[in-house]
C-alpha cells in the first residue's frame, strides 16, 4: 500500500494536531492500518491501529485518551487525531498497514513536534 501522510506541525505542550494518511489503494478498506512514529534514536514504535471496518481500535499505552484512531474507506483515508500533546510526542509519524512488514515501503512520514 502506498501511502501519504500530512498533517503534522509544531505545537506547544497541550495542542492538538490531525494527522492524515492517504492510501493509493482501492482495497485498502480491507486492510488493518496503523500509525507509527520514530523519534530521533529510538526504534520506530506503534502508536495506535484500526480495524479495516473502523470497529475495532487499539493505543499505545503512553497516548491512550490523547489520540484518536479512525478512518473514511470511501476516501480511503486514515486519521489520528492528537489532543493534549506533550514533548514526548515528538517524532515523526507514519502510517503504514497492521502489522507491518519488515520488507515494507514506508513514505516520508510527517513530523510533529511539541514544545513545552
Amino acid at each position: 500500500v502506498q501511502v501519504a501522510e500530512s498533517g503534522g506541525g509544531e505545537v506547544q505542550a497541550g495542542g492538538s494536531l490531525r494527522l492524515s494518511c492517504v492510501a493509493s489503494e482501492t482495497t485498502f478498506g480491507l486492510w488493518r492500518m496503523g500509525w507509527y512514529r520514530q523519534a530521533p534514536g529510538k526504534e520506530r514504535e506503534l502508536v495506535a491501529y484500526i480495524s479495516g471496518n473502523g470497529g475495532s481500535v487499539n493505543y499505545l499505552e503512553a497516548v491512550k485518551g490523547r489520540f484518536t484512531i479512525s478512518r473514511d474507506n470511501a476516501k480511503n483515508t486514515m486519521y489520528l487525531q492528537m489532543d493534549s500533546l506533550q514533548p514526548e510526542d515528538t517524532a515523526m509519524y507514519y502510517c503504514n498497514i497492521y502489522p507491518s512488514s519488515p520488507f515494507a515501503t514506508w513514505g516520508q512520514g510527517t513530523q510533529v513536534t511539541v514544545s513545552s
